[in-house]
């Protein structure tokens, strides 16, 4: 007999619904602190249909969408609960916070794609002598060894990754 979608499920009513093991909802309380099942005599939990939503939701984020367990802890701080079930009920993501639109530094006749290694390239400026820097590109010393090292630290991912596919 199915239960009403406004009934409460038993932990293992609601592992089954999203298709999870139990020991990942009971984990994931101790990391979301959104999710608060009602817990009764000898520590049975309930979840109520909102708190289904919200795993749903944080389900979607780490599974489907690729997020961290921080990842999704600063959606929900930043963006709400209600967020995260609406992103759990229609399975997309609306942007966290609006871009500010940044006038690009240079113009597309200002950029000519390199080969950085056998199949891959990367856009880069041309050098036509005008002056860069901060100004010229909106980025600050900081921010350049910031995108250095990130840059750096991708390379020698790829480099792993692609010695363990061999």
């Amino acid at each position: 007999m199915d239960k009403s979608p406004d009934a409460f499920r038993t932990i293992s009513e609601a592992a089954d619904e999203l298709d999870l093991p139990q020991h990942v909802l009971r984990f994931w309380e101790t990391r979301f602190t959104q999710i608060k099942p009602l817990k009764r005599g000898g520590g049975r939990r309930y979840y109520r249909p909102d708190d289904v939503q919200l795993l749903k939701g944080i389900r979607h984020l780490l599974y489907d969408q690729g997020f961290t367990i921080k990842g999704v802890q600063r959606i929900l701080k930043e963006q709400g609960a209600r967020h995260v079930v609406a992103i759990g009920e229609t399975g997309s993501i609306r942007p966290i916070a609006p871009q500010p639109h940044v006038e690009p530094a240079e113009t597309a006749d200002a950029v000519e794609f390199v080969e950085i290694e056998a199949g891959h390239t990367l856009a880069a400026p041309v050098d036509n002598g005008e002056q860069r820097g901060p100004k010229a590109t909106g980025l600050s010393d900081t921010q350049r060894e910031t995108l250095a090292s990130a840059l750096e630290s991708l390379e020698q991912c790829r480099v792993l990754l692609d010695k363990a596919r061999t």
